[in-house]
């Protein structure tokens, strides 16, 4: 039977990370993502797992680590945020390009500078164009359970892709929430033995890791990056129908929350579904019709399961907790995107909120959607709970 745990975030992946039991870690530690690092770290000193965890002396190198030890044929995984996720940028890129299945957690906090600790989703949205599949969590139990989901997307022959699974810094990497943790065997028979891709230590089978393919192949290798994104975006199904017989909970592109027959809706990323829920649930006994579309996979980007899950919606806010300077905000482009064919769709409203981890409250989004139900839809950005 599964175990309920109290675990914050961090606690919760790095659970999921003793289940998987993979052959090498390579950390660095950066706050909010330190916990993850150093919980594991307690498991491997225990003997709870067989991992070779390395202490490397940067984040640039843990992902380097990471590419060798999975070129090798190595079952790997690393976890890091913020300014530790862009030193690795050059080998980010690295991993992708070669085709290494890594799973990497990202605890969101805001890039510098000015230096702040705090969760925004600058760090994770400036890579979303790396071809790293991209999975966002609502809580503990989601980034826990999508770490162990995220291990077999990233193994799959068709896919090759190394992964990312995101969670808010500290709402929910230092929260302590009741998480079902189940059992060793079953996540186990569920992740299988590794059996790696063309290792390079195959030495009966002799490959080459990063090669210098010049006009004559580049683009071909990059085509092919195209297609196995494409690919997952099937498999992520797949894949998460199969973990649902073992937790009961489903794996969609998105969760939709109320939206059958809501006028409003809000789009948003991770912990801010759960305080929507919480205005919704509310507003519904009020009898106003409103709802939540909370996007899990961002990458590969779900763009006709999003379009008819809006088109009858009459009002949509989008949420971004980031921005693209000079450029639609990250989730917003994307909703805008989805909807560019419908002949009918909804009016968009673009916000950008909790930047450096600023709170949005109950009352920030009940405002929203009061607007969204007057029909009050702007074309200009609306930034939600910035002093003026």
């Amino acid at each position: 039977m599964p175990e309920i745990k109290a675990l914050t975030g961090d606690q919760a992946v790095a659970e999921a990370m003793k289940q998987i039991n993979p052959d090498v870690v390579p950390a660095y530690p950066i706050t909010p993502q330190t916990e993850i690092a150093m919980t594991f770290a307690k498991f491997v000193a225990d003997g709870d797992v067989d991992t070779e965890m390395i202490r490397v002396e940067s984040e640039h190198s843990a992902m380097s680590a990471c590419v060798g030890a999975s070129a090798a044929g190595a079952r790997a995984m690393t976890a890091t945020s913020s300014a530790g996720l862009a030193l690795m940028w050059e080998i980010v890129g690295v991993a992708s390009g070669l085709r290494l299945p890594i799973v990497m957690n990202v605890v969101n906090r805001a890039l510098s500078a000015p230096i702040n600790i705090h969760c925004d989703h600058s760090d994770s949205m400036g890579c979303r164009d790396l071809s790293w599949i991209q999975i966002y969590s609502e809580d503990a139990q989601e980034a826990y359970e999508h770490t162990i989901l995220a291990v077999r997307l990233a193994e799959n022959k068709k896919v090759l892709l190394p992964v990312m699974v995101m969670q808010d810094g500290f709402i929910t990497s230092h929260s302590l929430e009741n998480v079902e943790v189940l059992e060793d065997s079953k996540i186990k028979k569920f992740i299988g033995e590794y059996k790696p891709h063309k290792p390079l230590l195959d030495i009966k089978n002799p490959v080459t890791y990063g090669p210098l393919p010049l006009q004559n192949a580049y683009f071909e290798m990059k085509r092919q990056q195209i297609d196995a994104m494409e690919n997952a975006h099937k498999i992520f199904l797949d894949i998460g129908e199969e973990l649902s017989k073992i937790t009961k909970r489903k794996y969609y592109y998105f969760e939709e929350y109320k939206t059958k027959d809501a006028k409003a809706v809000i789009v948003v990323l991770n912990s801010t579904a759960g305080t929507t829920k919480a205005v919704i649930d509310r507003m519904r006994q009020e009898g106003k019709k409103v709802g939540l579309l909370k996007i899990r996979l961002f990458r590969p980007f779900p763009y006709k399961e999003v379009a008819n899950a809006l088109k009858d919606i009459k009002f949509a806010a989008v949420l971004d907790r980031s921005d693209s300077f000079g450029a639609n905000a990250p989730l917003y482009s994307e909703i805008k995107n989805s909807l560019y064919d419908l002949t009918k769709r909804p009016k968009l409203q673009n916000c950008i909120f909790g930047l450096g981890g600023r709170d949005i409250s109950e009352d920030d989004i009940e405002k929203l959607f009061s607007d969204l139900l007057k029909g009050n839809v702007s074309d200009k950005v609306k930034f939600i709970g910035l002093n003026e």
